[in-house]
C-alpha cells in the first residue's frame, strides 16, 4: 500500500481544521426559570443567564432597584430594555444579531441602601431559546448593622496590633527580663495584675495599670528573677523619661532594679515602663514600695504594697 501523498495529509489536515472551526462554542445549559439569592459578604460573582435574540428575559426582585441605577457592558447589544413599575423587574431583550455565546454584563443598584447594594448578571448568547424569567432574592441588611460590624472588626484589629506591640515589648530588652531567657528557660512564669496598691497623691505620673512577674527554675522553691510593667500617663506638659529605680522591702532595704522603657512617654499622653532584678537580690521580702525617677527633672513617681506572684511549682 502507497503511503498517501503529501498532497493528500495537507488536504486531510485543511478538512480537519475546518470540521473544527465549524464547531459552534460551548454555550451554556439553559432553564426558562432561574433563581439567585444574595447575602451580604458572598463572594460577588456575576451568574450566568441565557438569552436569546429577539426574546425577553425578564429579571424579578424582591427589592426595588434604583431609578437611573442600570448599567450594561458593554453597550449597544440589546434591542430594547425598561425598568418595570416600581423598579422591581427589569426585562431586556438582545438585539436579532445577537451572536451564541456573547456576553453582556447587566448590573442594577438598589434603592435602600443596605447591603447587598448591587447585583450583575452575564446575558450569553443561546442559539435556541433563552431563559424567560429571572428571580432574584436577596437579604438586606441595614446600613447601620454593617456600619456597627465594620466599626468592631476594626477595634478589634486594634486591639490585636495594640497586644502584639505589648508582647512584643515584654519580650525585648532588658536581657531576660520578660524575655525570651525567661520564655525558654526551664522554670515557671507567674505573673498577677496589683490591686491594692498605695499611689501618693504627690505622684508626678498617674497609673493605669500595673503588673508583677517572677521567674523560679525548675527544682527551686524562691524566684530567680521579678520584674513589674506599669502602665502610666503623664499629665504634665514635657515628656517623661525613665532614669533609675528602685525598691524598698519591707526591712527597708533599697534595692537598684534593672529598667526599660520603650520610648519617653509623652506629654498628656500614655507609656510604659519594665523594671526588675534578678540573683539573690530578687528574693526580696515584700509587700515592697517601688521608686521610679526622671532624668535631669525632680519629677518620681512611688508605688506601695507591690508583691510578687509565687509560681504553683514553688508553693506558699
Amino acid at each position: 500500500m502507497l503511503p498517501p501523498s503529501p498532497g493528500a495529509v495537507l488536504l486531510a489536515a485543511l478538512l480537519a481544521g475546518a470540521a473544527q472551526a465549524s464547531e459552534p462554542p460551548p454555550v451554556p445549559r439553559c432553564a426558562a426559570t432561574a433563581r439567585f439569592d444574595l447575602a451580604a459578604g458572598s463572594p460577588e460573582v456575576a451568574p450566568d443567564v441565557c438569552a436569546s435574540a429577539d426574546e425577553t428575559t425578564t429579571f424579578v426582585f424582591d427589592s426595588r432597584v434604583a431609578v437611573g441605577a442600570v448599567e450594561f457592558q458593554p453597550v449597544g447589544r440589546l434591542a430594547d430594555w425598561a425598568l418595570g413599575q416600581e423598579g422591581l423587574s427589569l426585562h431586556v431583550m438582545p438585539k436579532g444579531d445577537y451572536l451564541p455565546g456573547e456576553r453582556v454584563k447587566v448590573t442594577v443598584r438598589f434603592a435602600d441602601g443596605a447591603a447587598p447594594a448591587s447585583a450583575s448578571f452575564w446575558l450569553v448568547g443561546h442559539a435556541a431559546k433563552g431563559t424567560r424569567r429571572v428571580y432574584v432574592f436577596r437579604q438586606p441588611r441595614p446600613p447601620d448593622v454593617c456600619e456597627k460590624e465594620r466599626d468592631e472588626a476594626q477595634a478589634e484589629t486594634h486591639q490585636c496590633q495594640e497586644d502584639k506591640a505589648r508582647l512584643l515589648a515584654e519580650r525585648e530588652e532588658p536581657g531576660g527580663l520578660l524575655g525570651a531567657a525567661w520564655l525558654e528557660g526551664a522554670g515557671v512564669v507567674a505573673s498577677k495584675k496589683l490591686d491594692f496598691l498605695t499611689v501618693p497623691p504627690a505622684n508626678a505620673l498617674i497609673l493605669k495599670g500595673a503588673w508583677s512577674y517572677s521567674y523560679t527554675p525548675t527544682g527551686e522553691s524562691r524566684p530567680a528573677s521579678v520584674a513589674v510593667r506599669l502602665g502610666l500617663l503623664n499629665p504634665g506638659a514635657e515628656p517623661w523619661t525613665l532614669a533609675g529605680a528602685a525598691l524598698v522591702d519591707k526591712a527597708g532595704e533599697e534595692v537598684e532594679l534593672t529598667r526599660w522603657q520603650e520610648a519617653p512617654i509623652p506629654a498628656n499622653g500614655a507609656g510604659a515602663v519594665v523594671v526588675g532584678l534578678k540573683g539573690e537580690r530578687a528574693q526580696l521580702g515584700c509587700p515592697c514600695t517601688l521608686k521610679l525617677w526622671e532624668a535631669q527633672g525632680p519629677r518620681t513617681f512611688t508605688l506601695g504594697n507591690v508583691t510578687f506572684p509565687v509560681s504553683q511549682q514553688a508553693g506558699p
